[in-house]
Order: structure tokens, then sequence, then C-alpha cells
């Protein structure tokens, strides 16, 4: 299998990842601007298919109207140029001090406002650019203190926020739809939605939820200590994995924003065959982008910058490549029959059986013997855990 990327690998880049100037709390930037043209063109050189933005990614945040559409022109020129598309946009509510109690759920109402026609603005750049996807990411929704938001009300405002959104689009006959980004806290102590269960609940509650899904990142989710494939696993199940962020983590910490892989390289084996191969019994479960969300080190200098962004699509295919052999080993398929993984699958309760049913049933209580799963039965997952680790070591 190759791991040069192609377009057909869907690899997309934000631009605020690769435009990462190297700024965090204690220090300045470590790199200079990188111009979006030129950024394009690197990207389309090392097999990337798409690019996507915050609004004040391309543009500064308070531009005037034309110094906005040069930067858009400019963009346009370079993607015909290159032909990378852009998969999805976001907006940027989270920046500007204006933002500093959020956007949607700023506690200010005018600052609500600004920031519902703010989003709606770059939705329909979006839409112009031929965008599929509308990403929000609420990193300052949320508070430090118990006593300064209402939470319930934090949420209604969210949802008064997206559902105009979803009134807008369907009312204009626009081909997009909205994926939601969870994070448990930072840049905020507490931000409201913090992880993928929190945001599926939140959609059910919407009055188009057909029109909203999630955008996963692996950092945000493991930052909560949770597992990011299960997470995965969840959201496809749900059919609401609208979009993807990967990039690398290691543990419960600040949002460290490695490069794919450079985290927990189990899990990441785990999600990339989940991505490409749908579980043990196979099938293509997500055909959208594989999208890098991260940031190149700040003690990086250009050609680090694109060291690693293409660091992140030769994890992505090397562990596709290992996902493979894992899933075509026949002592693989041996050991998870052994662990019985596939009964998984398997209904319960037989085809029409009812409760009634079940509790006759003698052998499923009455002469069901439990004692030999004491010092017996066992299962077999750290037999099957050794053999995924020896393919993703290439030891098999």
């Amino acid at each position: 299998m190759a791991v040069t990327p192609t377009r057909e690998d869907k690899f997309s880049f934000g631009l605020w990842t690769i435009g990462y100037n190297g700024s965090d709390p204690f220090g300045g930037p470590t790199r200079a601007p990188l111009d979006v043209v030129h950024g394009v063109e690197k990207l389309a050189e090392l097999g990337a298919y798409g690019l996507t933005f915050h609004d004040d990614d391309l543009f500064a945040f308070a531009s005037t109207d034309a110094e906005r559409q040069k930067q858009i022109d400019r963009l346009k020129q370079v993607l015909a140029d290159t032909g990378l598309i852009i998969p999805m946009v976001t907006t940027n509510l989270f920046s500007a001090p204006v933002f500093k109690d959020g956007g949607f759920t700023s506690n200010d109402r005018q600052v609500r406002r600004f920031a519902m026609r703010k989003a709606m603005r770059q939705l329909e750049l979006g839409v112009e650019l031929g965008a599929k996807t509308f990403v929000m990411w609420g990193g300052r929704e949320g508070a430090e203190y118990d006593s300064a938001k209402d939470i319930r009300s934090a949420l209604e405002r969210y949802r008064e926020a997206v559902n105009l959104f979803a009134d807008y689009v369907t009312d204009k006959g626009y081909d997009i739809r909205f994926a939601i980004e969870p994070k448990p806290n930072e840049p905020r102590g507490d931000i409201l939605l913090p992880t993928v269960g929190h945001a599926m609940a939140f959609i059910s509650t919407l009055e188009r939820p057909e029109l909203f899904g999630v955008n996963p990142e692996v950092g945000h989710e493991q930052m909560a200590g949770l597992n990011f494939a299960s997470g995965i696993a969840q959201a496809l199940y749900q059919g609401k994995l609208y979009h993807i962020d990967l990039n690398g983590q290691r543990g419960i910490k600040y949002d460290q924003d490695l490069a794919f892989g450079h985290g927990d390289l189990h899990n990441a084996f785990a999600l990339v065959d989940l991505l490409e191969n749908g579980g043990p019994n196979g099938g293509q479960s997500y055909d959208g982008p594989r999208h890098f969300d991260y940031k190149p080190s700040r003690t990086e200098d250009e050609t680090g910058v694109w060291d690693s962004a293409a660091a992140n699509m030769r994890t992505y295919l090397l562990l596709k490549e290992r996902a493979a052999a894992f899933r075509a080993d026949p002592e693989v398929q041996e050991a998870l029959a052994a662990a019985r993984v596939p009964e998984l699958a398997q209904t319960t309760l037989s085809e029409g059986e009812t409760y009634d049913d079940l509790l006759a049933d003698r052998a499923s209580f009455e002469d069901f013997d439990p004692e030999p799963y004491f010092n017996g039965k066992g299962f077999g997952f750290v037999r099957l855990q050794q053999l995924a680790t020896e393919h993703l070591l290439g030891a098999r």
C-alpha cells in the first residue's frame, strides 16, 4: 500500500494549523505570518485535497469589505490554480475581546446578535466556496464561575442561534450541514457541550436535528480522559459523524495539538481501523475529509511546518496500512472469534422472542451455570491486543 498522499485520501488542513505562528500563553510568535496563497500551494505539493478556515484566518477581524474581498479573491485564484477545495469552514467567535464571555451564549445580548451575524456572513462565504460543512467550536461558550452563567439559559440561547442557522440554510436551499465541536475546557474554565455525548444530546433538542452532527477532535476527548475511538464509534452509530479533527494528545492536560499519532498511538491505530474498516465486520463507515487540526510546534521554522503537515498524512496512511494487515491476518480473525467479538453483533433475544419467552427459558437463568467463569472461560482480549500491537509495530 502506498504511503504517499493523494487527493483521493481526502486529507485537509485548517489554515489556522499551518498558519500557527508559535504563540502561547507564555510567549509570542516564533514564526512569521503565513500567506494563504503560499500555504495552499504547499499543501497541494504535499498531496492534500482541502483547506479549511475561520473567517479571521483569511482576513483580519473587523476588516473592511475591500480588504475582505481582496483576500477572498486571492484564495479563489489559488484554489483554481491548484485544484484544492474548501470542504469545511468555521467562524472565530473566541479571539476578539468582544467575545470574552462567548458569542452565542454571552450574557450581553448585543454581543450574541453580533456573533450570529458574523457566523451567518461566514456561512454565506462557505456556501459560495462550495463547503459542505460548517463547524461550530464554542471555545468561549462557558464560564469560570458557577454564579456567572445560567447554564439553562445559555443552552437555550445556543439552541436559538443554531435553529436560526438551520432555518436560514433550509429556506435558501443551501447544501451544507453543521457540525458541533465539543471540548471540556480551555480557554474557558468549563465549556458548554464538553464531550461528544453532550453535543449529541443537545442536537436531539434542535428543531432540525438532521442538519446537525459532531466534529470530534482527538485531543478534546482525551483531555477529558475519554477514549476517542469509542466516541467516534458512538457518533457513527448515531449517524452523526459529519466531520472529524485529527491530532495527537498525551493524556489529561492542556490541549497539545500534536501531529496525528504523536500521542496515544494505540488509540490512533484503533481509530484509523474504525474509520477505514468499519469495525470487525468491515465496511466503510466514514467517507468525509480526514481533517488535521494540529499546531506545528513553536520550536519549528517553516521547514518544520511542512514536515509536520506531511507527518500527519504519512502517519495516517501507515496506520491504514497496518490496520488492513491486522484485519487480513488469519490469526487475528481466529483471536476475534475466540474473544467472541462477532457474537456481540447477534441479538440477545431471538427473532420474535418476548419477555414472557425469556422468563420461561430456564436455560437463561435457572439452569445457567456461572461457575465455569471463575478460573476459566477467559476472553483472550490481551492476546488480541498483542496482535494489534505487533501489527502496529510492523512485527507481523
